[in-house]
């Protein structure tokens, strides 16, 4: 078994914390199947909070990350705030489209 050091710990943790508010975001966009309900939701108040907790880990991480941890988190910031404003655009789905949405994408599996 491979003993890591601290500061490869630590980096390992940050990237799986960036990653846990990056899923929750990708579900609550609707992109992603919540894992609870296994069905695709769209909560854009969650996701908008998900972002928001991601803006404010950078901000407080701020000069204290290596560049791979902060191209990560600016990269990932980046592609749900451009899907956010992509689904904010879109109309609310009715009930039957989503039956529809989920029977599409239960086939694709």
């Amino acid at each position: 078994m491979t003993t890591l050091s601290e500061d490869q710990k630590q980096k390992a943790l940050f990237i799986t914390l960036i990653q846990q508010y990056q899923m929750q975001a990708w579900v609550s966009l609707g992109k992603l199947k919540n894992p609870t309900t296994d069905k695709f939701e769209r909560n854009l108040d969650l996701a908008r909070l998900s972002i928001e907790m991601l803006e404010m880990l950078k901000a407080k991480t701020s000069g204290n990350l290596h560049r791979d941890e902060t191209k990560l988190i600016t990269q990932t910031i980046s592609d749900l705030k451009l899907s956010f404003v992509s689904e904010s655009n879109k109309k609310p789905a009715t009930a039957s489209q989503k039956n529809t949405k989920d029977k599409e994408n239960s086939h694709d599996e």
